[in-house]
């Protein structure tokens, strides 16, 4: 992964890892790599690598059971909620980048039906 100097890595791959699970890559009820594993996989140091999973944790995306390992959160709810929370963010980025380009909100749903087309 290419991390931006744009954000914290940490956040960068908290949203690596909510893509995951929002897209299938990770399920729920599927146990999450250990943060060493993951640490080693992202190419980061481990504290940052615990600093993302500590925040997906509260944020209840991933579940921690004592000696057993951490888990993609089972709460169809939550699980909801990160889907529409990430799909607003991009369709709000999406809206901002068409407006900067000059379109109007007419323009680019008429875009949008335009390639919904093909």
């Amino acid at each position: 992964m290419r991390f931006s100097a744009s954000a914290p890595i940490y956040l960068q791959v908290m949203d690596h890892i909510k893509r995951a699970i929002v897209s299938g890559g990770l399920r729920p009820g599927e146990r999450v790599e250990s943060v060493r594993a993951l640490a080693a996989r992202y190419g980061i140091n481990l504290n940052t690598m615990q600093r993302a999973c500590a925040e997906l944790e509260r944020e209840g995306l991933i579940e921690t059971r004592r000696g057993v390992g951490s888990f993609v959160t089972e709460d169809a709810a939550r699980l909801a909620a990160l889907r529409e929370r990430l799909a607003a963010e991009l369709t709000e980025e999406f809206l901002a980048r068409m407006a900067a380009l000059g379109f109007t909100q007419a323009e680019t749903a008429a875009r949008l039906e335009k390639e919904g087309e093909q």
